[in-house]
């Protein structure tokens, strides 16, 4: 520990309290040393501390097998009848012991219909000692287990089913080996809790004793003396049980010799349509769509309900949202894991307790041959053996693309896959995703913020906020006639601009009179309208033009941003490919194309 640190008050704080907890066990080891008469030879010791070994390790086996999947539940269920059970499964906590002894009393006691039934062997017995630790043990794994199912990414779980994986392997394959550290905590504070109890099982089951019945009993009958040897061989057997909780078991990183590559098979095109509606807490998504391109994008703002429509299109939330065509197949009541369906969600969700050759072999019916392509075809040769914490972040994105691609899937659903990357890498990725697609013929559906990356990856774009479709078009028609004013910004073109229309058609802004070839026949001459251009068609022109001011340059290493005051009130963005030699101040002449300029009327 630093100096620092030493001085810091976090420290004091910390220290007094394990001065606290660790004085008394010190007080008792030296008494232990001190004294000849411990009691080590009390008839009854061993079979009392045989019986709580025994005893703890059977409930907190119960514990474990029923006690998972019901924090799985508890973590994955919302509302009011998964509210009660959260009380119910905490409840014993803060009971006293005893009090929770004669609650199963009124249940399992000698003369409830159990009791009666089982002759009485529910209590003053093994089965009863059994009754008692796991109520009182086991709202430590329940609720250690529950917070660390509700902390998972959501994103493993939903990979895998994409894989194939139903219900029953996402909670055994997946949501348990990922949380095996909590799950681990929660089964030893079980274990020592059951292994201490005695309030509940002196009421339950007085006989046969417990080590803690029979501490009691050497206590209340012989003095302290007599407590001595139960006592250490209680702080033994804790000590053993937590320091074999903390062995880890080495996990398997040899992959072997990889199997001969084998390519992928030809799937047919199978663009998406959807036609959905579908409501989450007040947000609403109602969107309908049949893209005509095998290679779609979805654009939108946070919170537009791009990355709910992707999770619709895979089937994360059922057939609820409504019909879902891939291709020709409609696949809304098919089961995610039977869809045959790619999904990369923006997380990059990779099991941290596989290798990347059993994340690329996860997949149900996995190709071994198809995996050892895809290793190899995606660059990463010698990673095999490599847990997802020692891969890079390109890295870790090849993985999830190459699992979803193992799975042999009709189609790619991306969420933003390159959001995280710098900006080299996300471009080197975007042109190594353009290539898979045009190799592979897969149809894909990426869903992105950023316009440029939707240019480049798609054919087609779908544009969206609030849930809703804003419009949808090839990429030359989207970018070449946004739709809306609120289209262009999210397009990214800066030029959004007032004006105003003119009887002959021209449009009048900032003192400039302009002339629009996609002027709506909607405005009336003399009404207020909205109109862009995109900065790359506004042109400088050495033979003349309007005449223009730069107000600014930016230069951005591979462009160069011009702020161009054309007139009074009008100040537009221009951009070039080349330097031109412009500085602030400077006069020059801009032309801006009729067919580069889109106007809207503005509502009343």
């Amino acid at each position: 520990m630093s100096r620092r640190a030493l001085h810091s008050p976090l420290t004091w704080l910390s220290g007094l309290l394990a001065l606290y907890l660790a004085v008394p066990v010190a007080a008792f080891v030296v008494r232990l040393a001190t004294t000849h008469d411990r009691g080590f030879t009390a008839p009854g010791l061993f079979d009392a501390l045989g019986v709580s070994l025994l005893t703890a390790t059977i409930s907190v086996s119960i514990i474990a097998l029923l006690g998972t999947p019901f924090a799985w539940l508890l973590a994955r269920s919302h509302g009011r009848f998964a509210a009660v059970l959260g009380v119910v499964a905490q409840l014993p906590l803060a009971l006293p012991p005893l009090v929770s002894g004669l609650l199963l009393i009124y249940v399992v006691g000698p003369y409830t219909w159990l009791g009666r039934l089982s002759g009485g062997r529910l209590t003053e017995s093994l089965a009863g000692i059994v009754l008692a630790q796991t109520f009182v043990a086991a709202p430590f794994l329940i609720t250690t287990a529950r917070a660390a199912f509700s902390s998972l990414d959501p994103g493993l779980v939903e990979v895998a089913a994409t894989l194939g994986r139903g219900p029953l392997s996402r909670f055994t394959l997946v949501a348990v080996p990922a949380c095996r550290d909590a799950l681990r905590a929660g089964l030893l504070l079980s274990w020592l809790r059951a292994f201490g109890e005695y309030g509940a099982t002196v009421i339950v089951a007085y006989h046969p004793y417990s080590l803690p019945v029979f501490t009691y009993l050497q206590f209340s009958g012989a003095g302290l003396s007599q407590t001595e040897a139960p006592t250490a061989l209680a702080l033994g057997a804790a000590a053993v049980v937590v320091a074999l909780s903390r062995l880890r078991p080495r996990r398997r990183r040899r992959v072997g010799e990889l199997p001969p590559a084998s390519a992928p098979r030809p799937v047919p095109l199978a663009p998406l349509a959807v036609d959905l509606a579908l409501d989450l807490g007040e947000f609403r998504l109602a969107l309908a769509h049949t893209a005509t391109s095998p290679h779609l994008a979805i654009l939108g703002p946070s919170g537009s309900g791009k990355s709910v429509t992707l999770r619709c299109a895979a089937g994360l939330y059922g057939a609820a949202p409504g019909p879902v065509h891939y291709g020709e197949r409609l696949v809304s009541d098919i089961p995610v894991e039977r869809r045959r369906v790619g999904y990369v969600p923006q997380s990059l969700a990779l099991l941290p307790h596989l290798t990347v050759w059993r994340q690329l072999t996860f997949a149900v019916g996995a190709d071994e041959g198809l995996a050892a392509h895809w290793l190899a075809r995606l660059r990463l040769d010698g990673l095999a053996d490599r847990f997802p914490r020692e891969l890079s972040g390109g890295q870790r994105q090849r993985v999830c693309l190459a699992q979803a691609l193992c799975g042999s899937p009709e189609i790619l659903l991306l969420d933003e896959p390159f959001s995280a990357l710098d900006a080299p890498l996300r471009e080197e990725l975007r042109l190594e995703l353009r290539q898979l697609q045009r190799e592979t013929g897969l149809s894909t559906v990426l869903v992105t913020h950023d316009p440029e990356e939707a240019a480049v990856l798609a054919d087609e774009i779908v544009v969206i906020a609030g849930g809703a479709l804003l419009q949808a078009g090839t990429r030359r028609e989207v970018f070449g006639a946004p739709a809306s004013p609120e289209v262009a910004r999210l397009l990214g073109i800066a030029n959004i601009m007032r004006g105003t229309m003119r009887a002959d058609g021209a449009l009048v802004a900032g003192g400039a009179v302009l002339r629009s070839a996609g002027a709506l026949a909607g405005p009336a001459p003399g009404s207020a309208v909205l109109w862009c251009i995109r900065p790359e068609r506004v042109l400088l022109s050495p033979g003349g033009g309007f005449p223009a001011v730069v107000v600014d340059t930016v230069d951005r290493g591979v462009a160069m941003d011009l702020v161009l005051r054309v007139a009074d009130g009008l100040e537009l963005r221009a951009r070039t490919d080349h330097d031109t030699g412009l500085e602030p101040g400077d006069r020059c002449a801009v032309e801006l194309p009729a067919e580069a300029i889109t106007v809207w009327g503005t509502p009343a």
